[in-house]
């Protein structure tokens, strides 16, 4: 989805609310000369009629359509777009759609959330393709589990849901990297992402030639539930390179057929439209703010987006400047239901009666709709995105929790405002009854859960022994050790000084926790720390002066906390990306330790970090901590389980705690940051418990909470955090 919603403060962005996306068609198609005298009279009407005046209703068109389907192609499995309408089966078609991510659902509850949107009322499920969760590291292909997209598109068919699949390259989605896999930013010379570059236009080629060649039979026309396909993102926003536009459509042409209809997706200024479309009779172009490409039987269609707030029908006006006659359907591919939140920010919501109004406003003169989102899910494991302001230290990293004030919330629920308002308005406009609402999933608080110290972060990943040390004079990025996500540590030795010193890291990206100690001295305690460097604060520390009889060690842990997903920064590799200066000189002879969290698609079971943590559990007895009610800022394992009795869904509270990332039963949750806000409690769907006992592993970067415990509660809470770090973002 875009980012370039305008917003002033929590009252201008309730006002403002929502965005539409309305897309249409290009290139009127020829029909058989026993109708020409139809279609002429029809024009010569419209030359007198407004631009985009309301559509007739969809019964009207029941004599018309017998008419203008009298020579046609057999109707079966046929999706197309014609006299500004979409066409399905030979009959005029109504998108009233949502997007619903599979990426961010567990496989188990896929059937569930689909079974809520249907009786939503809605006919049409839209979803992006993640390049980096299919591929995470370069030739690795993943098809499986939460990447199992085959078999979600199997359900929305069994379901009777259509199906529009947005598969890049590049999909935004508040999702890391925009959905680039980080080993993109391995190769040397660095590629040119989103662009005509012969290197980054093969990669796509070759991922495309896996990916198309496996969908290609759920398209409609072969049976498949697949109506549309979209290309690319929003690219008006961030470029004007049409030889990359023609190279996607080419190779998606190649694999799809010349007869499925494609998009993508940008902003819906006049500027962004020139330059995210393609000119003439072959392009498509349909209004939402936001601009997208599409095909419809060889024609390229663009779509465009807009606030709640907006009459949406000037929009889908502009639109047909950008497509042939006939071929402009009105649909708002991304009508928002609700907002992102980041890190630090007020939870982002919008008012059920204005987002119904709006969404009525298109449905009721024959626009079709896809919400945005429809149900927002979880940013599981490291898989979060990240936006910025006015320059790449402007960072804003996005929550765990992808609910997004959607109508179905993160847990599934739907007994709210949002989800009523909305299924009324559906109601009106739906040829059938509408399935019964289902009732929420079941939620249980389990209380507390103790937790139990075991190692200090330091204690597990020594740097004189641990595996996977490199040395180098300067500081690499995380992504030249081959680390795409989590955390990394950089370790360097200096002469003391009697001030202690200044240190001045230029650039790091995201969060680094400075530490030192004296190596030499048999010094059993962890580092000391001395303080935090923020990319978007970046302060210089003044370290203590020590005793130590030789030279000083210096560890910097560095948190990747998400790439940007969005705008002109999007090449965000990660670590410190600059020389390390103490009192103005470069501190040199650096050791680097990627530490190996796995990540939402990996194998839980080879991850040594939390073997090492658990393991130290079981020998607890043998184990003596110091100092054991100091909790300084120390990276450290705490590890505890939550006993089952019967499995239902649940959520951790992280109150109290500081920040860090958290498992259960070797599943990566994600992220927690309470002392930032504004989310509280992490969801926990049933599927990742058992009954019984069930083990709980959290990194806490800074401080647990003084009793050692978290606490399994049965709602969601976005109220954490010091009032004072609260914003919203200005997009």
């Amino acid at each position: 989805m875009t980012t370039t919603l305008k917003k002033n403060g929590i009252s201008s962005f309730r006002a403002v609310g929502l965005r539409f996306r309305a897309a249409a068609m290009a290139k009127k198609r020829r029909v058989g000369t026993t109708i020409f005298m139809l279609l002429l009279a029809l024009l010569v009407f419209g030359a007198f009629a407004p631009a985009f005046a309301p559509l007739p209703s969809l019964s009207s068109f029941s004599s018309r359509s017998d008419i203008a389907r009298l020579n046609s192609m057999g109707d079966k499995n046929k999706f197309e777009i014609a006299d500004d309408m979409f066409w399905k089966d030979g009959k005029p078609f109504q998108i009233i759609g949502g997007d619903l991510h599979y990426f961010r659902v567990l496989p188990e509850y896929w059937e569930d959330r689909l079974l809520r949107a249907k009786a939503l009322g809605l006919n049409t499920i839209q979803t992006y393709v993640p390049w980096n969760l299919h591929e995470p590291r370069e030739g690795q292909l993943v098809f499986t589990g939460i990447a199992d997209i085959f078999s979600f598109l199997n359900l929305c068919q069994k379901l009777d849901l259509l199906v529009m699949l947005r598969v890049g390259p590049y999909i935004c989605a508040e999702w890391d990297f925009g959905g680039f896999p980080a080993w993109l930013l391995t190769i040397e010379p660095a590629v040119r992402l989103r662009s005509s570059d012969p290197a980054f236009i093969n990669l796509v080629e070759r991922w495309w030639g896996i990916l198309l060649p496996k969908i290609v039979s759920y398209a409609y026309k072969n049976g498949g539930p697949i109506i549309m396909v979209q290309i690319e993102n929003e690219f008006g926003s961030y470029g004007d390179d049409k030889d990359y536009l023609h190279h996607l459509v080419r190779i998606a042409r190649g694999h799809l057929g010349d007869d499925v209809t494609l998009y993508t997706t940008d902003g819906g200024s006049r500027e962004n439209l020139n330059k995210g479309t393609i000119p003439g009779d072959s392009v498509f172009s349909v209004s939402w703010l936001v601009v997208w490409l599409c095909y419809n039987h060889g024609f390229l269609i663009l779509a465009v987006d807009f606030s709640t707030g907006d009459d949406p029908w000037p929009n889908f006006k502009l639109q047909k400047e950008f497509n042939a006659p006939g071929k402009s359907p009105p649909l708002s591919t991304e009508f928002y239901t609700g907002w992102l939140t980041h890190w630090g920010e007020h939870i982002a919501n919008t008012d059920a009666t204005v987002t119904a109004s709006y969404l009525e406003r298109i449905l009721s003169k024959n626009g079709s709709a896809v919400l945005y989102m429809a149900h927002g899910g979880t940013n599981f494991g490291f898989y979060s995105g990240a936006n910025t302001g006015a320059d790449e230290t402007d960072y804003k990293p996005d929550l765990t929790s992808y609910d997004y004030d959607a109508p179905i919330k993160e847990s599934g629920d739907i007994d709210n405002p949002k989800y009523q308002a909305l299924r009324r308005v559906i109601a009106k406009y739906t040829a059938v009854p509408l399935p019964s609402v289902p009732s929420n999933t079941e939620k249980k608080a389990y209380g507390l859960i103790k937790l139990q110290k075991t190692k200090s972060l330091f204690n597990i990943v020594d740097t004189t022994y641990f595996d996977g040390v490199t040395e180098s004079e300067n500081p690499l990025a995380m992504e030249s050790l081959d680390q795409m996500f989590g955390f990394m540590l950089y370790v360097s030795d200096y002469k003391a000084k009697a001030n202690g010193g200044l240190l001045f890291i230029p650039k790091v990206h995201d969060r680094a926790q400075v530490f030192i100690s004296c190596p030499s001295d048999n010094y059993d305690e962890n580092p000391e720390y001395v303080g935090t460097v923020a990319r978007w604060s970046n302060t210089s520390i003044r370290l203590p002066h020590t005793q130590c009889t030789s030279d000083n060690r210096i560890y910097i842990l560095v948190e990747n906390m998400g790439r940007i997903n969005y705008g002109k920064y999007i090449f965000d590799k990660k670590g410190i990306l600059s020389p390390v200066y103490l009192d103005g000189k470069p501190l040199q002879k650096w050791k680097m330790l990627p530490i190996p969290f796995h990540n939402l698609n990996e194998d839980q079971k080879n991850n040594s970090v939390i073997s090492d943590a658990y393991t130290d559990l079981r020998e607890s007895v043998q184990i003596k901590l110091k100092n054991k009610r100091n909790y300084h800022p120390v990276p450290a394992f705490y590890i505890g389980h939550l006993t089952v009795d019967e499995v239902k869904d649940t959520f951790l509270s992280f109150r109290g705690w500081s920040k860090g990332v958290v498992f259960i039963n070797g599943f990566n949750l994600g992220r927690f940051w309470p002392s930032f806000g504004p989310q509280c409690n992490l969801y926990v769907p049933a599927p990742i418990l058992q009954e019984g006992k069930n083990l709980v592993v959290i990194l806490e970067l800074e401080a647990p909470n003084a009793e050692l415990f978290v606490a399994s509660v049965d709602h969601p809470d976005f109220t954490c955090g010091s009032s004072a770090n609260s914003r919203v973002h200005q997009i």
